[in-house]
């Protein structure tokens, strides 16, 4: 194939599966650069809730005083509770509500040093942001439908990525500085076609990468297949199987206690995670991820008998390998999470280039077909000579 129609075959690719995906990956990708900083705008949004007074010296009440509280007030059991790094933020506690069968339950915020409840995760902008999740992944639409519907534009999105960095490619050595920078002083068009292009360019990596994990929540073939690859399961901890006590007795050791246990066994400060039984036979699990760590998937996690306290499983991240730890690190990959606040400011960036993308490319498409189109000319006809009168 000729160097000129191997350009024009990928041009064509690039136009047409760009103009039929455009309205979809606009709203996917407005979603997904939205819904990038919800747990720093909810927090601070319900300052009240999520944030306590706190002052040096200050000795949270024991664990199990709380969970009692909890469950006293909620009328439910408790299911967990997280114990954030920072002082002044409040304890969370997962409460499995009446009626809402498997799902997550309700998470509510306590004041650890007050021992009272300052509020729960349901609240407006709560509301808002599981709307532009729902828009992101299912467009709004029934679950079933509106996951492949997204599936498919993220596989086009993919394609146009890889099209567009062959186009961005240029033709000859001398031309590629202008691959990389914006001409702000040209006219809107060419200023238009650089914002495409080079923003693009710049944010292809990350885009393809958000990309490629995203796939993992729409298809489960690509999941399986991912899985296949990477040597462990996306996902795995959804579908493993509960570790089971292996003493019997009839009263459980105390939240306390498996809170001593489970830092004894992983000694480092980090956020940590304590998920109870959740039957008579059920073990405690004790998560924890080093703040020291950048990497927010970093997380050990032992499993803790609930009548004798030994350790019946032990899950250290550095042991994994390098497939179970991105098996594992998907979901915060994709959502940007990865590396705290500076990825997702990286990550933030990229989703509203990728926004801009279907806009500056629609643009650059009419401004095109503006030029094909022939301007209408006006034809001067020859003028008619009058016979000039005979003079008498």
């Amino acid at each position: 194939m000729q160097r000129g129609k191997f350009r024009k075959f990928f041009n064509d690719i690039h136009l047409w599966l760009g103009l039929a995906s455009g309205i979809v990956l606009f709203l996917v990708c407005l979603s997904g650069t939205i819904y990038t900083f919800r747990t720093e705008i909810e927090e601070r949004v319900n300052k009240e809730v999520y944030f306590v007074d706190y002052q040096d010296g200050l000795l949270a009440q024991p664990l199990g005083s709380l969970v009692a509280m909890v469950e006293k007030a909620q009328k439910s059991p408790v299911m967990g509770v997280t114990i954030p790094v920072a002082p002044q933020k409040a304890w969370s506690f997962s409460v499995k509500t009446k009626g809402k069968g498997k799902g997550r339950g309700k998470t509510v915020l306590v004041n650890p040093y007050k021992g009272t409840i300052t509020g729960d995760t349901e609240t407006g902008s709560s509301r808002f942001f599981m709307t532009m999740m729902k828009l992101h992944r299912w467009l709004l639409m029934e679950q079933s439908t509106g996951r492949v519907v997204v599936g498919i534009a993220t596989i086009i999105f993919t394609l146009l990525l890889l099209s567009g960095i062959i186009l961005w490619l240029p033709r000859r050595l001398r031309y590629w500085k202008q691959g990389f920078v914006i001409l702000f002083s040209g006219k809107w068009k060419r200023i238009n076609h650089d914002l495409h292009n080079v923003l693009g360019f710049y944010s292809f990596i990350f885009l393809l990468i958000m990309a490629l994990t995203g796939l993992c929540w729409s298809f489960d073939w690509y999941k399986k297949g991912a899985s296949k690859v990477l040597g462990a399961e996306v996902f795995g901890a959804k579908r493993e199987k509960p570790v089971k006590s292996v003493s019997a007795g009839t009263v459980m050791l105390r939240a306390d206690e498996v809170l001593e246990i489970g830092n004894n066994q992983l000694p480092y400060t980090g956020t940590t995670r304590l998920s109870f039984p959740a039957d008579s036979t059920g073990a405690f699990s004790f998560s924890k991820n080093d703040a020291a760590a950048w990497n927010s998937a970093a997380t050990d996690r032992i499993m803790i008998d609930a009548y004798d306290g030994a350790v019946l499983k032990k899950e250290l991240y550095a042991s994994k390998t390098a497939g179970q730890k991105i098996a594992a690190s998907i979901r915060p990959i994709h959502t940007g999470e990865i590396y705290g606040l500076f990825s997702k400011i990286l990550y933030f960036i990229c989703c509203l280039i990728a926004t801009s993308l279907p806009v500056t490319g629609t643009l650059i498409w009419l401004n095109k077909l503006k030029k094909k189109k022939p301007k209408n000319k006006s034809i001067k006809l020859p003028v008619k000579v009058q016979p000039v009168a005979a003079t008498v």
